[in-house]
């Protein structure tokens, strides 16, 4: 990990996930696919947080589609594109800790071999003068699982709630 500490969590009650639609269905084998699809997400948080992009790959499709801030609108399909931000990882890395928090993960079971989880990403950081940061985005992933292995084959990320025209400002 190249010497940063990077944490994931998500919000928890009472010790185990708290994942908002668990009670929609009492059963147990829709409750392990949900927490399943938690547990990929934050597999695959960690290696975009950690620099690495072989455990990235292995949970990824390889024509994974995006939208994302980075891609400024336009549709990305494939690895490529990120595998730039993975190459580059220590020159744009800001910060030697970072936390990251999954808040509310809703998951929808999409048939035995898809889900779409939706989720706020908050992302603290301490830069190198040792100032605190925090940033959020909203989240959607769609899972897939080929061959009994899942992998994410679209994601769509949104940024800056706070400038968004519709937001409610205070009074």
């Amino acid at each position: 990990r190249d010497g940063n500490e990077v944490k994931l969590n998500h919000v928890r009650s009472g010790g185990c996930v708290s994942i908002r639609n668990m009670a929609q269905t009492s059963d147990p084998a829709s409750t392990a696919r949900k927490t399943e699809i938690v547990r990929l997400t934050e597999q695959l948080l960690d290696a975009i947080n950690t620099g690495d992009f072989d455990t990235y790959t292995k949970l990824t499709d390889s024509n994974l589609t995006a939208f994302e801030p980075e891609a400024l609108g336009n549709l990305v399909e494939g690895v490529d594109f990120h595998r730039f931000y993975f190459d580059h990882f220590s020159a744009m890395k800001q910060s030697k800790q970072t936390n990251i928090t999954i808040l509310n993960p809703h998951i929808h079971l999409l048939g035995p071999d898809a889900a779409c989880i939706a989720y706020i990403r908050v992302t603290q950081t301490i830069d190198k003068q040792g100032n605190a940061h925090t940033g959020q985005s909203e989240e959607t992933r769609i899972w897939q699982r080929r061959e009994g292995r899942w992998c994410n084959v679209h994601f769509h990320t949104s940024t800056h709630t706070q400038a968004n025209p519709y937001a409610m400002k205070p009074c």
